[in-house]
């Protein structure tokens, strides 16, 4: 009996080898799904992610009040001169908030692997280390595409629909309108991935964090638009073109010599920082160790 078992798993181990060696390797379908798993499994995100929408759909229905209230001050006939006001759908402070933790979560998206070593498991089962973090991206980029989307037009249509009190609310067939909703819901998976950059080329969490809200918001401020060179380092700020794709006026009088950013250099930025962020994150998981 000792002899037949013993051939027997002899015989067995050279199979349960050749089938281990014959395993497909992760394809990017199943790098999607485990990270999908591992930002839905989070309970702390999708906090998160509500409170923020909250506090943006909130600040856009406090400003529409204000500027209810003033429209009835100013009598009939007001609301006809206004047309579409895009800081009552889009404020600036609240979607300063949205970029700050749209860039925040998408940097702890790759930190937090390194933080908690889960990084060098990760590298094992899946030595394409690039593939990994491009399953990140596309995961990062779909969530905040939902998430800006949802926010964006509930903004929107919370702030017309307090507007519409006093006729003064638009569609979205109103010239300028469609622009700056689809550029607020643009503007929480550009500033994720930028995070996702930042995370991936620091790994510590409060580095990080602080790199991201230098980068995203306390930057731009710091170049003024009176000068050539200044407004052109202003105008390849993602808060800059987010602030001119919103606006649905023209260039500005130069009375005060203020030099305007331009729609398609805005879009142009929209699409240069991820796509710099994501291939920075790529080249760096690829050269170092983890």
């Amino acid at each position: 009996m000792t002899r037949t078992a013993s051939a027997h798993a002899a015989s067995a181990s050279p199979v349960s080898s050749v089938s281990s060696i014959a395993e497909p390797p992760a394809r990017f379908r199943d790098l999607l799904v485990a990270e999908w798993i591992k930002m839905r499994s989070l309970r702390s995100t999708w906090w998160t992610i509500a409170l923020t929408a909250l506090f943006v759909i909130g600040c856009a229905t406090v400003a529409a009040l204000a500027d209810h209230d003033t429209i009835a001050a100013a009598g009939p006939g007001a609301q006809e001169s206004r047309g579409f006001l895009p800081f009552d759908a889009f404020p600036p402070g609240a979607y300063m908030t949205l970029m700050l933790v749209a860039g925040s979560l998408g940097a702890v998206t790759i930190v937090s692997e390194y933080g908690s070593g889960l990084i060098r498991t990760t590298t094992v089962a899946v030595p394409a280390r690039h593939s990994v973090v491009l399953a990140k991206a596309v995961v990062v980029a779909a969530v905040w595409t939902a998430v800006g989307t949802a926010v964006s037009l509930g903004a929107f249509l919370v702030s017309q629909a307090v507007l519409d009190g006093r006729h003064a609310g638009v569609s979205l067939t109103h010239p300028g309108a469609a622009r700056a909703m689809a550029a607020s819901a643009l503007l929480a998976p550009v500033c994720a991935l930028v995070g996702l950059g930042l995370g991936a080329l620091i790994r510590h969490t409060p580095g990080s964090l602080v790199a991201t809200l230098f980068t995203l918001v306390m930057l731009p401020p710091l170049f003024s638009t009176s000068r050539q060179w200044s407004a052109d380092v202003n105008h390849v700020m993602v808060a800059s073109a987010w602030k001119r794709l919103v606006q649905n006026w023209g260039d500005l009088p130069d009375l005060h010599h203020v030099h305007d950013a331009t729609v398609s250099g805005s879009w142009a930025v929209y699409v240069v920082w991820p796509l710099v962020a994501v291939a920075l994150a790529v080249v760096v998981v690829r050269r170092r160790d983890v």
